[in-house]
């Protein structure tokens, strides 16, 4: 691996001056790499951070890249990371022209970094540096404490880290940068909270507390001396309620390390230290996993359009429009993210310079009307850009996916059914409504569960875990082992309480029938998934001294 030639770092420069004259916003530095094949499958697992902490599992993926690479060999153009400086990797055998296509892709990619608010908390890291960190401690820990001991502790942090508080942690985030959370004092807490909703005193009592207080403006201890007097408990529900509100929503990890019985011990410290590197790089990467349509979208499109007004285009456009059809084709089955986020930034823009975001046009009924509708806004290009900066993957989709998107990119929802005759699965159109279409890229989005600490249950050495059920169980094969962890790193049982299907027929999956349809009484898969209301119980999985046991839930 080494830095870009001064020739292919010059390219690089230009293309950074055009992307500014049309808006993109980035940091000046930035480093490219030359990478062969055999780094990029090295790097692969380590989500291509050079620096981030060895682990046996990067190995395994390592010797599957590289087997993989022999069955079927490919070279990805390019891969960027988002570090200080933005650190992106290249093949060493791109022409001029394609490197020019391709910083523009990076750059894009750069300027989505580094302007969607979803990446605040990484804005003020230096991950390459703090990863380097990380090693050099794991490192250190291994020989202290034995490499099989600290890989235990990895292994076991990895398999709850999608886990993470990663919206909690931004919010904080995001107000800090905003407005500091002022802290509760104690005159604000006396009359706002202790009196009015705890002691609940009389209107004329209330007063009095008002104008005892006023007395004493000049002399607050001596006020608070006299409310003690009068309610000792104060003090006490002061500190609590002041605690409550500066202590921020743990998530599992966090609530660990804090808690944890087992990591308190002295013997047991450094625990904590290979737990939280796993979770801060886990909070680091998470919002790039929910933005990936949005910022691959958003490469894709910058790429096309600085690219087709760049005279170094000349004599090379039939090779663009192949590596670009490759890149950014829309498939009928299937997704891909470069496609559809490209195409739903053009639909934007093109739908803001024609003023259809207004009540007028959504108000339109003619199919004809709506599309010779055009108030002539033309402030499309301003306008992706406020989408780029606010939104995420489900925001994205959610609010621009619309009936106009869909007939414009002849898009449907496919569905799929055996056919007898051949004795094979056939494609067919399912549905051509915008609705359903959304539905469907929605359900591949990163979701991962709602898992918090219920303290109150917390009790005696237990952890009671409390998934929030959103009508789509855990996956039952990955349970014990991750509850094996959690159980070992809290040092005492685990429970842990979500909902499943309670097991009567009217419960079970939907079928799917083979016989054709025109039978009597034949169905369908739709039919069944119509038919069939699923039915959910809550249910406590229980992880004591390494044996699993589920019962239901009280």
């Amino acid at each position: 691996m080494e830095l870009v030639s001064q020739h292919v770092k010059k390219i690089m420069e230009e293309c950074k001056v055009r992307a500014r004259d049309e808006g993109l916003k980035f940091d000046d530095e930035t480093l490219e790499y030359i990478v062969t094949n055999r780094d990029m499958i090295e790097l692969s697992p380590k989500i291509m951070i050079p620096t981030l902490y060895d682990y046996w599992v990067h190995d395994v993926r390592v010797l599957s890249g590289k087997g993989m690479y022999e069955a079927y060999p490919s070279n990805p153009y390019e891969t960027v990371i988002n570090t200080r400086p933005a650190i992106s990797y290249y093949n060493d055998n791109n022409p001029d022209w394609l490197n020019v296509m391709i910083f523009y892709h990076v750059l894009g990619h750069i300027d989505f970094f580094q302007n969607n608010l979803f990446f605040t908390n990484t804005w003020d890291v230096d991950l390459t540096g703090q990863a380097l960190a990380d090693k050099r401690l794991i490192a250190q820990l291994r020989s202290e404490k034995g490499r099989r001991w600290v890989d235990y502790i990895i292994e076991f942090s990895r398999g709850m880290d999608n886990l993470v508080g990663y919206h909690k942690a931004l919010d904080t985030t995001l107000r800090s940068r905003n407005q500091p959370i002022p802290k509760l004092s104690r005159q604000d807490y006396y009359f706002d909270v202790f009196l009015q909703k705890i002691k609940q005193v009389s209107h004329n009592t209330y007063l009095k507390e008002i104008a005892r207080f006023n007395q004493c403006r000049e002399n607050l201890p001596k006020f608070f001396e006299l409310v003690l007097s009068q309610y000792p408990e104060f003090e006490q529900m002061y500190k609590k309620a002041r605690k409550d509100r500066e202590k921020p929503v743990w998530d599992i990890m966090d609530y660990i390390i804090r808690h944890s019985p087992f990591l308190r011990a002295q013997e047991n410290q450094w625990m904590k230290s290979v737990i939280q590197i796993v979770r801060d790089t886990s909070l680091y990467f998470q919002p790039q996993i929910r933005t990936k349509i949005m910022n691959e979208g958003w490469a894709s499109y910058w790429h096309e359009y600085l690219f087709m007004k760049d005279e170094r285009i000349r004599g090379h456009e039939t090779d663009f429009a192949k590596v670009n059809a490759m890149v950014t084709a829309l498939p009928k089955v299937g997704l891909n993210p470069y496609a559809l986020g490209l195409r739903l930034f053009e639909h934007i823009e093109d739908m803001q310079n024609r003023g259809c975001y207004s009540f007028e046009y959504f108000c339109l009924k003619d199919e004809i009307n709506r599309q010779h509708f055009d108030k002539g806004k033309k402030n499309g290009h301003d306008f992706i850009f406020k989408v780029r900066e606010n939104m995420n993957d489900f925001t994205f989709i959610n609010r621009f996916v619309d009936q106009d998107f869909l007939d414009h990119y002849k898009l449907f929802v496919t569905g799929k059914r055996f056919n007898r005759e051949r004795m094979s699965w056939q494609y067919y159109i399912k549905s051509k409504k915008a609705d359903d279409y959304k539905d469907m890229v929605i359900n591949t989005l990163y979701h991962p569960p709602v898992i918090h600490v219920d303290e109150e249950k917390s009790k005696d050495g237990l952890l009671y875990l409390v998934h929030e059920f959103e009508n789509k169980p855990l996956k039952t094969d990955y349970i014990e082992n991750t509850m094996v962890g959690i159980e070992f790193l809290w040092g005492g049982p685990v429970y842990l309480e979500t909902s499943e299907p309670d097991g009567t027929e009217q419960a079970k999956p939907p079928y799917i029938s083979f016989r054709d349809p025109s039978t009597p009484g034949a169905g369908t898969a739709g039919d069944a998934a119509k038919s069939v209301k699923i039915k959910w119980k809550r249910v406590c999985y229980i992880m004591d001294k390494r044996k699993l046991n589920k019962r239901e839930a009280a």
